[in-house]
């Protein structure tokens, strides 16, 4: 068995949930400790995982995790670690063109995402988050699949994603002042270069704003979860 950093990166973060959540519900100081202890071993795993993406690692790196994750420890079923949820719109138009985000931190290009917020359904987060960050309205027509973000190479926390087929119904392209680079719309041969992950989610996104129906899609359950 070869593991990859990616692996590392699951492995840790699995640890680092499993030691969080118990601390969240125990009260015995012996508990904790082992606990905090399990913490450090993640984080140990974790610059391993870096080390092998960078060739570079250090045991500054390995407090930096620790403390991000003690800070984050609830108590009770608030402190019940799972993945964070994201929500993404895939937005096509009557030219069979989909809609795209310059992100403005990275210069990087991806349809409409946004973390789930409370006190909205996922299809709501879709909606507001299409014109939030482009101006544009749109409709949900379904719900795509749900994606395992550290399975498409997403490793700094586990993240889930709801993917959403959408269409435009109005509104004008205006990017978010604070988050957005620019918008736009672009034809499957013509998207970005800077574009993230197309080589997985283009064909799919496309199909579905020809029209094309299919099954929500999920990630299959693997034979061995935690064996590489």
């Amino acid at each position: 068995m070869t593991a990859d950093a990616r692996d590392l990166a699951r492995w840790s973060e699995t640890l680092a949930g499993i030691a969080r959540t118990g601390m969240a519900f125990t009260e015995n100081l012996y508990e904790r400790e082992r606990y905090e202890e399990v913490l450090h071993v993640a984080g140990d795993i974790k610059v391993a995982a870096r080390a092998l993406e960078d060739g570079e690692a250090t045991a500054r790196e390995i407090d930096h995790f620790v403390g991000e994750w003690m800070e984050s420890i609830g108590e009770g079923v608030p402190g019940y670690v799972t993945p964070k949820t994201a929500v993404g719109a895939i937005v096509g138009n009557e030219a069979g063109e989909i809609l795209l985000v310059q992100r403005k931190d990275s210069g990087v290009w991806l349809y409409p995402t946004g973390w789930a917020d409370i006190g909205y359904s996922p299809a709501e987060v879709a909606a507001k988050e299409v014109h939030e960050e482009t101006g544009i309205e749109c409709t949900i027509d379904r719900l795509m699949g749900v994606v395992d973000g550290q399975r498409m190479g997403f490793s700094r926390f586990g993240m889930y994603m709801l993917l959403f087929k959408c269409t435009a119904t109005g509104g004008e392209l205006t990017p978010h002042p604070l988050e957005t680079g620019d918008v736009g719309w672009f034809a499957r041969d013509a998207l970005p270069e800077a574009t993230a992950g197309a080589a997985w989610w283009g064909p799919m996104a496309f199909a579905a704003i020809d029209g094309e129906l299919s099954e929500a899609t999920f990630d299959d359950v693997r034979p061995h979860v935690w064996r590489t």
